[in-house]
This record gives C-alpha cells, structure tokens and sequence, in this order.
C-alpha cells in the first residue's frame, strides 16, 4: 500500500507505523500539515493515517489548516480511501463522519488497559486482537460514535476509544505506534497537560510502562494486515 500521513505538530510522528510500513514492503508518504506543506493528490495514496495532536478539532481559528484537513479527509472519505485516525486523528475522523467531539471530564494520560466491547467481534478490523490489551493515552477530548460504526473498545476513563466501519475506516482515541522517543517528546512538550488527576499519570509512571510497546506494536501490525486490501 502507497500510506500517507497527516500530520499536526512535530513531536507526533508516524514512528511505528513507518515501522510496520518498511517491514511490510508499503511506502510511507507525509504531509506536516502545521508547517504549511502540501496535502497529496487522491491518486497518490491508497491508505490516510491521521495522527495525535494537543490541538482540538474545533481550534479552527488558532489553526486555520484544519479546515483544509477537514475538507482533504471528506474528499478521501468520497474517493473511498482506507483511513486510519489516532487520538486528534480519530476525532478528525469521527467528526467527518458526522459525529460529535466534546471535552471529557477528565484527561486520560499514561499507559491504561483498553477493552473490547462484545460489538467489537462484528469488525474485521480488530480481528485477532485480545479481549484487553494495554494502550498509550494522551487526550482531553472523546467522539461520539458515527452513524454506522462498530463500536470496539473502551476504558474506565473514556467510554468510546474506539471504532471502525468495515475494515477500512478505523478511529483510535489511544496510540499503538508510540515509541520511548515519542512519549518523552509527548511529556517535554505537553507537560503543562500533566498535573493531578485520577487517569493521569506521572512521567515516572509512563516510563515504567514503557515495556508494553512491544505489546502496541504487535497490534498495531494485526490493525494494518486487518485493514490491508485482500485479495479476492
């Protein structure tokens, strides 16, 4: 697959996901949206990943490129593409998908285990994945689930963390690709998120869990063999 990604700021990168593309002989493609570079053609990639970002899908004003990604993601929705969304991404997606993104009451920061709800096994998206599973967490806001979706997962913190339609359209509101680097970039950079708060945890904390990437990574290899065209 030609992959794609957008992205929001410089410290939210592809990192395992360019992983999971070189092992898998995909090509990886990317746009740093926030740095004013130029979104692909339609004919120029057949699978979008959206990533993370501290920004909101509503701070339009602050960041006026987000209404262009609005747009490229509804243009990619019509063309029929494979679209991957994680944590803003996801919200960016649900929301071109007619849902609704608000704040949560609370932040969800550091490593927490997500589970599968009993809907999750009508996706092939999440084929062979456990019934719980570690995930990284870095987010003040949730989606609504679109029209359609399967709902597949949760946590204590946030009930939707997850959805797909089909195998080719799938939201994560937790991160499978984060890397050490990744989250020590997540913490020097967002560390004004960081404070009390019952599900959020402290950077000692995280880096003790830093372990269960091996666990993400896996997964996040299941995710795009699930989502990789079949052949027929």
């Amino acid at each position: 697959m030609r992959i794609h990604t957008i992205e929001h700021v410089d410290f939210e990168g592809p990192v395992a996901i360019a992983e999971v593309a070189s092992k898998h002989g995909h090509t990886l493609t990317r746009t740093r949206i926030f740095a004013g570079e130029q979104l692909p053609g339609m004919e120029d990639f057949d699978f979008l990943a959206v990533m993370g970002g501290p920004m909101s899908v509503h701070d339009t004003a602050a960041f006026p490129w987000l209404m262009e990604e609005k747009r490229f993601i509804n243009t990619a929705l019509d063309a029929g593409k494979r679209i991957l969304g994680v944590c803003l991404g996801a919200q960016l997606l649900a929301g071109a998908l007619g849902a609704e993104v608000v704040k949560q009451s609370e932040r969800e920061i550091g490593w927490y285990s997500v589970e599968l709800t009993p809907e999750a096994g009508n996706s092939p998206a999440v084929a062979g994945f456990p019934a719980r599973f570690p995930a990284f967490h870095w987010h003040g806001d949730t989606f609504s689930m679109p029209d359609g979706a399967v709902h597949l997962a949760t946590s204590e913190a946030c009930c939707n963390q997850a959805f797909s339609l089909g195998a080719s359209l799938v939201g994560l509101q937790f991160h499978l690709e984060t890397t050490q680097q990744s989250m020590e970039l997540l913490i020097e950079n967002c560390a004004d998120e960081l404070g009390p708060g019952q599900w959020i945890q402290t950077p000692e904390q995280m880096r003790r869990g830093i372990g269960q990437v091996e666990t993400t990574h896996r997964l996040l290899e299941t995710l795009f063999d699930n989502m990789e065209p079949k052949e027929t």
